[in-house]
């Protein structure tokens, strides 16, 4: 037990500067983008960590998303925004460009084992896929408003923060200090 968990802190430990490396081979906006991804990776994951079960069913009112369900709908749309540019999800994901697929994956039966690691699988997905984004890729426009996919990387990554803060003021709630702010 004593060298799995030891392993998996050296593990954890060697992954921070390996995403650091690959968000610094891009330069401009997306290298802003990719470190900034990391951050909130990390924050949001370190989040997830540090509720207990029982917050995880917490929301603050009737028809407002639970814990748990937040940070299923921040795994889901790790896969929907790539779609919308084009870059299939996994397939086991079911989804697509149609915001519908999302919401469905979102909204299954998981538990907290079960949906930190949808997160950690939806995190390395959305990395990879923004860091093989092209420059034709970046510059196309995409869907109705025919927002670039630059734009849509930037409102990838403020959807992510915009989560964190509602995470954040649902850990409080329930009397929890986030692990950075400690």
């Amino acid at each position: 037990m004593r060298a799995a968990i030891s392993f998996f802190l050296i593990t954890l430990v060697g992954f921070a500067p390996l995403v650091r490396l690959q968000a610094q081979a891009r330069e401009g906006v997306m290298g802003d983008l990719l470190n900034d991804l990391a951050e909130v990776e990390k924050k949001v994951l370190d989040l997830a960590n540090a509720m207990p079960d029982s917050a995880w069913e917490w929301r603050p009112t009737a028809g407002v998303r639970s814990t748990g369900e937040v940070f299923q709908h921040i795994a889901a749309d790790n896969y929907f925004m790539p779609a919308l540019m084009e870059i299939g999800a996994p397939k086991e994901t079911g989804i697509t460009s149609d915001y519908s697929t999302a919401a469905a994956w979102e909204k299954r039966a998981i538990d907290k084992k079960g949906a930190i690691a949808e997160l950690q699988k939806s995190f390395a997905f959305l990395r990879t896929s923004m860091t093989n984004a092209t420059d034709e890729q970046l510059a196309k426009a995409y869907g109705r408003r025919k927002t670039s996919g630059r734009g849509l990387w930037i409102a990838t990554v403020t959807h992510l923060h915009e989560h964190l803060g509602q995470l954040i003021a649902y850990a409080r709630s329930n009397k929890i200090t986030p692990p950075w702010s400690k």
